[in-house]
């Protein structure tokens, strides 16, 4: 049993993801092992595009339920049992699916965990050639170096940090023109980036490049949908 799945993990997920990464860095990435992790970040929320279009749909109608169920709130402002019916009518018309962005987490968090495989086990010489197809030319020595920092290396606090910082500002920006907030959105507002920090910093550097560029990507089309499809929160 354990078998089959650890032979399908390195056929089927390792190897592939392997190569994309290494034909990237020979024709892409100009021999930056950095830039192509980021390029593959990109080309893999592009395949996820459709599902990352749901999920900003499924945000749009989601915000849509809020603002009917607010009004129903102060329609039958009294009668407190009314006003459960009609929200739950409302939320059962409306019904919204989370399966698309559940599937984006768990692919990207797939492609996260590969990535560190690759990286805790080396890219050297041997383990190169043995992971390679044979249409992929092998490339010598692997340079780990992006602008000086070994993407291999862990306890890196630079690029952790900056992780962490863009994720708070992203949330701010998420949340731009709200007045009041509430204890338990602050804290998370301090809480998440910091448990940010501390995890990539416990990591190889190349997450924090994995996940810089995925939430960059993922801002990049919030900011689209809320051009084609604005929305204004009570």
């Amino acid at each position: 049993m354990f078998e089959v799945l650890g032979q399908f993990w390195y056929t089927f997920l390792l190897q592939p993801l392997f190569n994309v990464l290494i034909w990237l860095y020979s024709h892409v990435a100009d021999g930056n092992l950095g830039w192509a992790v980021i390029w593959m970040t990109v080309f893999l929320r592009i395949l996820l595009l459709p599902l990352t279009i749901i999920s900003e749909r499924n945000a749009v109608r989601q915000l849509e339920v809020e603002e009917e169920a607010y009004k129903t709130a102060k329609v039958f402002k009294g009668d407190q049992v009314k006003q459960n019916e009609e929200i739950r009518r409302i939320m059962k018309k409306k019904r919204i699916s989370p399966w698309a962005k559940v599937l984006t987490l768990l692919i990207q968090l797939l492609v996260l965990v590969l990535l560190y495989q690759v990286f805790v086990k080396g890219i050297t010489g041997d383990k190169v050639i043995k992971l390679l197809y044979s249409g992929i030319d092998f490339p010598g020595k692997i340079d780990v170096l992006f602008y000086g920092y070994d993407i291999g290396r862990v306890h890196d606090s630079l690029w952790a940090a900056v992780a962490a910082v863009y994720l708070f500002l992203s949330i701010l920006w998420e949340r731009a023109g709200d007045k009041h907030w509430q204890t338990s959105e602050i804290t998370f507002l301090f809480i998440f980036p910091l448990f940010t920090f501390f995890a990539l910093w416990w990591l190889p550097m190349v997450k924090s490049l994995f996940i810089l560029t995925t939430m960059m990507f993922s801002d990049i089309i919030s900011l689209i949908r809320r051009i084609i499809w604005p929305v204004k929160k009570t």
